[in-house]
């Protein structure tokens, strides 16, 4: 995998066989979905952001149900933490999810919307919330936190999907609407 990241990373730099125009080794929006799907799997944990009081970026490990086909991510959490009170106040979040096996990471941007809707949680419940809120997704202990993507930034070398070699941004595609 590694010689045919590099033969592809000498084809692109060189220009490829269309008279010195540089050849792109893009996956395709269908591939990118895909290889993220795996690596959110593959993770379980992820990391959520938001914005602080202070407007200052808080980090926290959640374990977010999802993907769905539109990359929609589902966190179960007490309607009483401080990342629901940052939510209220600022909907822009970032989840990143890493896969520690093959060193691979999903980066989404997106927005959170917390869901208080019994049937909507129960349409959204992870088995393993339950031994954290034992009332399950009829509880008023939990609530649900939505994130919606705009952006979603993928790096899996063992996939074949690599940033830009001198920038190291990584591949990405948006969510068009959201």
């Amino acid at each position: 995998m590694e010689l045919f990241l590099a033969l592809a990373l000498a084809v692109t730099q060189l220009g490829g066989a269309q008279g010195g125009v540089p050849v792109s080794v893009q996956p395709s929006r269908q591939e990118i979905i895909a290889a993220a799907t795996d690596v959110v799997q593959k993770a379980r944990y992820c990391t959520l952001v938001t914005i602080g009081e202070d407007g200052h970026p808080q980090a926290r490990v959640v374990d977010p149900l999802g993907p769905e086909p539109d990359f929609t991510m589902w966190i179960a959490t007490n309607p009483l933490t401080r990342k629901v009170i940052q939510i209220r106040r600022d909907a822009r979040t970032t989840l990143l999810c890493f896969d520690t096996a093959t060193s691979s990471y999903v980066t989404l941007l997106g927005r959170a919307s917390l869901i208080t809707d019994s049937a909507e949680k129960a349409r959204h419940w992870k088995a393993e919330w339950a031994a954290i809120y034992p009332h399950g997704p009829g509880g008023s202990d939990v609530m649900l936190i939505r994130v919606t993507p705009r952006r979603l930034e993928i790096v899996s070398e063992s996939r074949g999907i690599v940033g830009d070699p001198k920038t190291w941004q990584p591949r990405a595609i948006d969510f068009p609407g959201k």
